[in-house]
């Protein structure tokens, strides 16, 4: 199994890599966003008290979302071939919770992290535009939209640090096609997928 992290700020073109990638490597995209939000969907106790949470706009517990990561992982379904995590972690704590969870689960460690770097102004007008082509009202508000890149400086941005210092963090340019960040991806997850 392979443990790929999808790396950068809202807007940067993470779930576009996922999808593409998932079909390419055989992985199981997980987005803890989307897990939150089928279990919303579901009315389950998870799901209220995330809810909750989410409409104070807060972050719901590290263990909440370590619960659910450990299920994802646990549960894979046939074909799958590894995983890659969209939107997680998103805090140092995380982090290290998930190297804990990974060494826990025999041995196994984050295989690369791909990190999509996009300028402020260049993801302003990304979740702008998404939010008319999507409809998606949380992402209209500009306030909104700076709220959510401070957000990530602030707290996901330190996990740059964490992972370069373990030597599976690859920086690529996310203000190209997406194909052409496609293409750079599937270098570099071919090559890991050669030498491991």
């Amino acid at each position: 199994m392979k443990y790929y992290i999808i790396f950068g700020p809202p807007g940067a073109g993470k779930g576009t890599q996922s999808l593409l990638l998932t079909e390419r490597f055989g992985l199981k995209h997980i987005s803890t966003g989307q897990l939150l939000r089928d279990e919303i969907a579901k009315g389950s106790e998870t799901g209220i008290m995330a809810k909750a949470v989410i409409d104070k706009g807060k972050f719901v517990e590290d263990s909440v979302v370590m619960d659910m990561i450990k299920y994802e992982i646990c549960n894979p379904g046939e074909c799958v071939k590894g995983f890659i995590f969209d939107g997680f972690p998103r805090t140092i704590s995380q982090a290290e919770a998930f190297d804990k969870l990974l060494t826990e689960c025999g041995n196994k460690k984050v295989n690369a992290v791909i990190s999509l770097v996009v300028e402020d102004g260049v993801i302003v007008e990304r979740i702008r535009k998404r939010a008319e082509i999507e409809g998606r009202k949380d992402d209209a508000s500009i306030e909104t939209i700076l709220n959510r890149i401070k957000t990530y400086h602030n707290k996901t941005e330190p996990l740059i640090l964490y992972y370069k210092k373990r030597g599976n963090y690859f920086a690529i340019t996310g203000e190209q096609s997406v194909d052409e960040i496609f293409e750079t991806i599937c270098k570099i997850m071919e090559q890991i997928n050669n030498e491991q």
